[in-house]
């Protein structure tokens, strides 16, 4: 028994290692006729590992011969590419993707006059909306909303301005928080991404502490949020993996 338990652990070493030794690194750029290529999808359709085009569209997966990379963005046309050898051997894989023109059936405008609150003379026209936190930290911190005093300046001094902007953060975060839990139930934290019930509550301020991830929630693109959660999980179990060692 300890001889055939000897012979599938050298059996599976040695096809793990022939999956590892396959498997390269992709170096791609997207091209398209807009701007801003920042946050394109480059998903392996076999590994489901995620990547994301930066501003200029370049991004680096890993894959193997054969895999397939899927391409997705809410701006552009879903577009699947089978990697070949020499996919591997070029320096860059470029990718074009066609932006996708989203037309209205009808459009149906009614003339309401544009009767509001700065049309009516009660707030100045063209006004900034700030959300609590950020009119906190604007009347601290500014002479044009402070015109009679030196309080600006004693806030600095005093370290109250700084206060004040970490609490902006703060009403950022639970902001983000909130969206997450209204996109994803407690089930989806525990069984789908299999993290420990009493973990979940510190993976979701984890995951919100990245800028990158917070960038891909405002997009409110469920499937790209999803992906990327995913690969988030895996990074935080090995951290609780870690501190129970």
């Amino acid at each position: 028994m300890k001889k055939i338990f000897l012979a599938f652990l050298v059996l599976f070493a040695a096809v793990s290692f022939g999956q590892s030794a396959d498997t390269l690194v992709v170096k791609g750029k997207v091209n398209a006729y807009v701007v801003n290529l920042e946050g394109v999808t480059v998903i392996d359709a076999r590994t489901e590992h995620l990547a994301l085009t930066d501003e200029n569209g370049d991004f680096v997966i890993q894959a193997k011969v054969g895999d397939t990379l899927v391409f997705s963005g809410l701006q552009f046309k879903r577009k699947e590419i089978v990697l070949g050898q020499e996919d591997f051997e070029d320096k860059t894989l470029n990718v074009h993707l066609v932006a996708v023109a989203h037309q209205l059936n009808e459009v149906v405008i009614r003339n309401y006059n544009s009767i509001n609150a700065e049309s009516l003379g009660i707030i100045p026209l063209n006004q900034k909306k700030y959300t609590p936190a950020e009119r906190k930290y604007a009347t601290a911190a500014s002479y044009k909303m402070n015109p009679k005093g030196l309080d600006p300046i004693l806030n600095l001094i005093s370290g109250r301005t700084a206060m004040l902007k970490k609490e902006i953060e703060v009403e950022k975060k639970e902001t983000y928080m909130a969206m997450l839990e209204k996109m994803f139930d407690q089930e989806h934290f525990v069984k789908t991404l299999q993290l420990p019930l009493e973990y979940v509550k510190g993976f979701e301020f984890y995951a919100v502490d990245n800028k990158q991830f917070t960038k891909i929630l405002d997009t409110k693109n469920k499937t790209t949020i999803a992906f990327l959660l995913g690969e988030l999980a895996e990074k935080y179990k090995g951290i609780i993996a870690c501190e129970n060692e």
